[in-house]
């Protein structure tokens, strides 16, 4: 699924001249960061692939960024102030080094859902500048428990992406790579959430270049810029997954969603699933050595499901590498869903000697293996009903474990990923 802009208006809140200019500001904090040449990926798409490793920043990705452009250009008053914001951590993370540096004292408003591995991370580089707070389930709740701040203290809001100065501070992400390459690039992909990183770039890109295009990637289970698109403006998702923490947003940008809007067909917005994202993170990690977090690898997975043009030159930027190593069995997990490799049923089997045995001996492929066998209840003396889990080594097998199922003595129900059962017993 995806959305072009081709018929939107083309006035931008930005300028090239405006990301310059941050570039030059932020030059003394922010690394320039590797523009890394991707064999494999070059090898699977037959374009040449460059990754912008921005997970390599000190913060551990570009959020540093845009949260320094806004800082440096507050007044002496609004840094006495005190300075607010709120972010699901990578945000949080590039306001408090900044605030550090510059001597500035803050308070950060994280959501519930934020990784202990990016909270301690706020609490490191801020130091004694920084306070941090849990400001509700989602970041939408965490924003508006900053503004709330705001309006009770008089401090001054540093936005996550929603802001022109912070937008331009992202944006020099494409000063660099017009820099790092011989000649510009046909596709930049960007990683969406609230859409400040892809906003500065896509506007750095439409002025300084040619012919490139862009790709915007949201999680599918987060898709709110696309949703602005359809809607012609910013609206409110009902739902959002929070399992890709750093793009779980459920409104656009105002002058994010102007910016892409502003920049016609160059640039398309697309979804993708959850499970692809975490195939992709495993696949940096195992073969590059990349640690990306979920945000950071929307870029890698998106490449791979999309139409790239043998020959083109394509940067995908790999935003962000702060990922709880918690997280991995939930990643493996919905990796191998995403694969059609793991799969749950509700087995109903006769509770006799034997049955147990029977079923994995007849339904069972030789290469089949059990992740999870758990009865539901037993509270009938003939028949009970388990949960099993059972992992693949192919896709391709399901076809016969279903068959083997279905000319069994139990009766089988396979769990759909997206159903409410699945959900509630996984």
């Amino acid at each position: 699924m995806s959305t072009d802009l081709s018929q939107s208006p083309r006035t931008s809140p930005l300028s090239a001249a405006d990301i310059d200019e941050a570039a030059r500001r932020i030059s003394a904090v922010v690394t320039c960061s590797p523009l890394q040449h991707s064999d494999r990926l070059s090898a699977a798409t037959g374009a040449q692939v460059y990754l912008k490793r921005e997970d390599l920043q000190s913060v551990r990705s570009y959020k540093l960024r845009g949260a320094y452009n806004l800082l440096m250009q507050l007044s002496e008053a609004e840094l006495q102030a005190g300075v607010v914001c709120a972010s699901a951590g990578n945000h949080a993370q590039g306001f408090a080094l900044a605030c550090r540096s510059m001597g500035v004292h803050g308070r950060v408003y994280v959501p519930a859902k934020t990784p202990k591995q990016k909270r301690d991370r706020i609490r490191y580089h801020g130091g004694d500048f920084i306070e941090l707070i849990v400001g509700g389930k989602t970041f939408d709740l965490a924003a508006q428990a900053a503004l709330d701040d705001v309006a009770r203290t008089g401090a001054t809001l540093v936005p996550p992406f929603d802001d022109l100065r912070t937008m331009a501070g992202q944006g020099t992400i494409a000063v660099e790579i017009l820099d790092q390459l011989d000649d510009e690039p046909d596709l930049v992909i960007v990683p969406v959430g609230g859409g400040g990183c892809i906003a500065g770039i896509t506007t750095y890109l439409a002025e300084r270049t040619t012919n490139t295009s862009v790709l915007g990637v949201e999680p599918a289970g987060a898709a709110s810029m696309m949703a602005a698109l359809a809607a012609g403006g910013p609206v409110t998702l009902e739902h959002v997954d929070q399992f890709v923490d750093g793009a779980a947003v459920a409104r656009a940008g105002t002058h994010t969603y102007a910016a892409l809007a502003a920049a016609g067909d160059m640039v398309t917005i697309t979804s993708i699933d959850e499970g692809a994202i975490c195939s992709a993170m495993l696949d940096l990690y195992q073969n590059e050595g990349i640690i990306a977090e979920p945000a950071g690898a929307l870029s890698a997975a998106a490449l791979m499901e999309a139409d790239i043009v043998p020959g083109s030159t394509v940067v995908c930027i790999i935003s962000g590498g702060n990922n709880d190593v918690s997280r991995y069995g939930e990643v493996l997990e919905r990796s191998l869903v995403h694969r059609g490799l793991k799969h749950y049923f509700l087995v109903d089997f006769p509770q006799e000697p034997g049955a147990l045995r029977r079923f994995l001996d007849t339904v069972l492929g030789p290469n089949d293996d059990i992740t999870l066998f758990e009865y539901v209840k037993r509270n009938n003396r003939e028949t009970g009903e388990a949960l099993v889990g059972i992992e693949l080594t192919s896709a391709s097998d399901l076809d016969g474990l279903l068959q083997r199922m279905h000319e069994s003595e139990a009766h089988v129900e396979l769990l759909e990923p997206d159903s409410p059962t699945y959900r509630y017993l996984t």
